[in-house]
């Protein structure tokens, strides 16, 4: 790569700019956008945002888009998987936001401008809505604009103490090899692939994507101190204990027979048990959290459970801790409501799995001469 000239990018649903983190100082943004004010404000409080427009995707042309990117990220809405629908903006469910993208992505085709590479990051989910109906329906898409793909099935949780898997469909124009399956193309990846119509199948890329090594930090690591937080009262902490079945009781049973500082992470989740819709408190001690969610309620909080010296104590996860486990430096500055800075984390992608695609993926790709401003 160019050192002196760093690899331009557009960051769609860029949220707080965790991407962008992710990607590093080898790249220079040229336009990022996010439909929500409080992500917006997140973005503009830590970069030097002039690049930022907020605003729905739908609203934007090809003439909001500075010169030719090398990349366009797009870590579009997850709340509604279904690619293959109507594609009329809002109308269409919140992930239609991805055709709001897509449609920017086709202009700039039109114009010459097209993005030498697209990143495509969502749930797992993508690769089997619909049957598989959603994911060709991408495929197709990125197809009919002479793209190459391929997707990668990636957890959070090699790196960081969080488990986040999460699908990435990386697309290029430029030359490169088949390659092999490998370390992230798992049954889902596999699966999703053999769906595909031969036509497609002959665009498919796999992608190398090495392991990283083995994570030598815990759920325990990312906390505060046990002084500086506030802990649920001995009434409500039983009340989540109660909450839980047998085969999570068993495990907080165990962790006071291990003995020493057992660190666990809990959610409340609604389960159908014998018919009947039953609230259930459901915890691990793995040493990572669960998959960070947006805050839309109680039960979309995540709780830490500690046990030590014989007793059980719980409280609920804090806004730094959950920028933690995605991967966020203190020195973040996270919204000052609770309910927006969960949610600028848990919308969010984790920064060092975006650094892993960057290193051994986007930047050999793209290295060389970046791509010229129109």
């Amino acid at each position: 790569m160019n050192a002196r000239v760093p690899l331009a990018f557009y960051e769609f649903f860029a949220g707080g700019g965790m991407a962008r983190l992710g990607l590093g100082p080898a790249w220079a943004c040229a336009f990022a956008n996010d439909f929500d004010p409080k992500k917006a404000a997140a973005y503009r409080a830590n970069f030097e945002a002039e690049d930022l427009r907020q605003g729905d995707v739908w609203a934007l042309s090809a003439a909001d888009l500075p010169g030719r990117a090398d990349l366009a990220w797009a870590s579009s809405p997850c709340q509604d998987l279904s690619l293959a629908g109507a594609r009329a903006g809002l109308d269409g469910g919140r992930s239609s936001a991805f055709w709001g993208f897509w449609k920017l992505v086709e202009e700039l085709g039109r114009e010459g401008r097209a993005p030498r590479a697209v990143v495509i990051e969502n749930v797992t989910g993508l690769l089997t809505s619909r049957q598989g109906a959603d994911f060709t329906a991408l495929c197709e898409a990125l197809a009919r604009e002479g793209y190459r793909f391929g997707a990668m099935e990636v957890d959070a949780g090699l790196w960081l103490p969080q488990s986040r898997p999460r699908v990435f469909v990386v697309a290029t124009r430029e030359p490169c090899p088949m390659g092999r399956p490998g370390a992230f193309h798992g049954r889902n990846v596999m699966q999703a692939f053999e769906r595909l119509p031969d036509t497609l199948k002959a665009a498919w890329v796999w992608w190398g994507l090495d392991a990283p090594a083995r994570r030598n930090a815990d759920l325990g690591a990312v906390l505060e101190p046990d002084a500086a937080v506030t802990w649920l009262g001995e009434a409500e902490t039983a009340r989540l204990i109660e909450l839980m079945n047998p085969v999570h009781r068993a495990k907080v049973d165990a962790a006071l027979a291990a003995g020493g500082r057992q660190v666990g992470a809990l959610y409340r989740r609604v389960r159908v048990e014998h018919g009947v819709r039953a609230q259930r408190a459901e915890v691990r001690f793995d040493g990572l959290a669960g998959c960070l969610r947006t805050p839309a309620g109680g039960s979309s909080r995540q709780f830490i459970v500690v046990v030590e010296d014989g007793r059980v104590r719980a409280r609920l996860l804090t806004p730094r801790e959950a920028a933690r486990l995605m991967g966020l430096p203190d020195d973040y500055r996270l919204p000052a409501a609770t309910t927006a800075a969960l949610k600028v984390a848990g919308d969010g992608v984790a920064v060092p799995v975006v650094r892993a695609l960057a290193a051994q993926v986007l930047e050999p790709l793209l290295s060389g001469v970046a791509a010229e401003a129109a």
